[in-house]
């Protein structure tokens, strides 16, 4: 019958299985040591990339070389020194200097040297800097 002569024909494509069975194809040690080296260098690169913005994120490179702190500059940006300080600011002033890249720091004076740290003179509400009103004691944001 011709329904069954059909249904029996042959299709001219090859059907090929996916079942990850044996086909007798191994392939030779240079092809397997190639397509690993590929594998692993393609692999690499991205991880790389991953980890190196881990660890400067951890360890952001640092200005300057290992020769100490890095000096404070006036309002022209001149470095001041610890004695010229001393001779012009009493215990207790406090004075605008400038920071590393140019920001605006209040040095606290002591009896006889300044404080071992400066306090941020730029205010966090309006970005703008805010004075130290001498008459109250304190720092006034406009």
């Amino acid at each position: 019958s011709r329904p069954q002569q059909l249904a029996r024909a042959v299709s001219p494509v090859a059907l090929q299985s996916a079942s990850g069975e044996y086909t007798g194809f191994v392939p030779d040690m240079q092809r397997r040591t190639l397509m690993n080296l590929l594998v692993v260098a393609i692999t690499a690169v991205p991880a790389l990339v991953v980890l190196g913005g881990y660890a400067f994120y951890f360890y952001p490179p640092l200005p300057g070389g290992g020769a100490g702190g890095v000096p404070a500059g006036d309002v022209d940006g001149n470095p001041i020194t610890l004695a010229t300080w001393m001779k012009t600011h009493r215990e207790n002033d406090r004075e605008l200097v400038q920071g590393l890249k140019g920001e605006p720091f209040y040095l606290i004076t002591k009896t006889d040297t300044i404080k071992d740290f400066a306090i941020g003179a730029v205010c966090t509400h309006l970005g703008c800097v805010v004075p130290w009103n001498k008459a109250v004691n304190r720092y006034c944001c406009p």
